[in-house]
């Protein structure tokens, strides 16, 4: 297991996220392509994965893309986001994706604005 699959509380692969959300699997990869998700590959079998914090009420959270867009356009690449998002900061408490589960977009976004640069 890597840091990052140990960093992250939950995954889902494509499908279950598919399924979940209803979709067809080609629908989640539009998502990933239009940058609503990010997916890193994961596990021993190398399968494309999504943290299941990424999605809140049975949808993908809100809040999600135009923070993933700014890292995106920054240069991050899906697991350095994925990273980002995850590594807990004492001055937030917790970590950017808690924040933004809890509807504090504008911080995170601040936030990612200025690791950015």
């Amino acid at each position: 297991m890597t840091d990052l699959e140990e960093l992250v509380p939950g995954w889902m692969n494509l499908p279950d996220v598919a399924a979940m959300l209803n979709l067809p699997i080609t629908k989640i990869h539009a998502l990933l392509d239009e940058r609503s998700l990010v997916s890193v590959r994961i596990t021993d079998r190398n399968i494309r994965s999504i943290p299941a914090e990424f999605f809140q009420d049975g949808a993908v959270l809100d809040s999600l893309r135009g923070t993933v867009v700014l890292l995106g356009d920054s240069g991050f690449t899906d697991e350095e986001i994925i990273r980002w998002l995850f590594t807990p900061d004492d001055t937030l408490p917790g970590s950017p994706i808690d924040a933004l589960r809890e509807g504090r977009k504008t911080e995170i976004r601040r936030r990612a604005q200025a690791a950015a640069w």
